[in-house]
C-alpha cells in the first residue's frame, strides 16, 4: 500500500465509479511492470 501511495498518489482522480476502477487498473498495471523490472531472472546453467 506504501509503495501504491508514493507511485500513484493517496486518493483516486475520478470521480465517477466506473472511472475509479479504471483508474485502479491503470495503477495496478504500472506497479506490476515496475516489479517485473526489477525482478531478477535466473537461468539455468547445468
Amino acid at each position: 500500500m506504501g509503495r501504491w501511495k508514493t507511485v500513484i498518489g493517496p486518493k483516486l482522480k475520478a470521480r465517477r465509479f466506473e472511472n475509479q476502477k479504471t483508474e485502479v487498473k491503470i495503477g495496478t498495471n504500472i506497479l506490476n511492470k515496475m516489479t517485473e523490472l526489477g525482478r531478477p531472472k535466473f537461468e539455468v546453467i547445468a
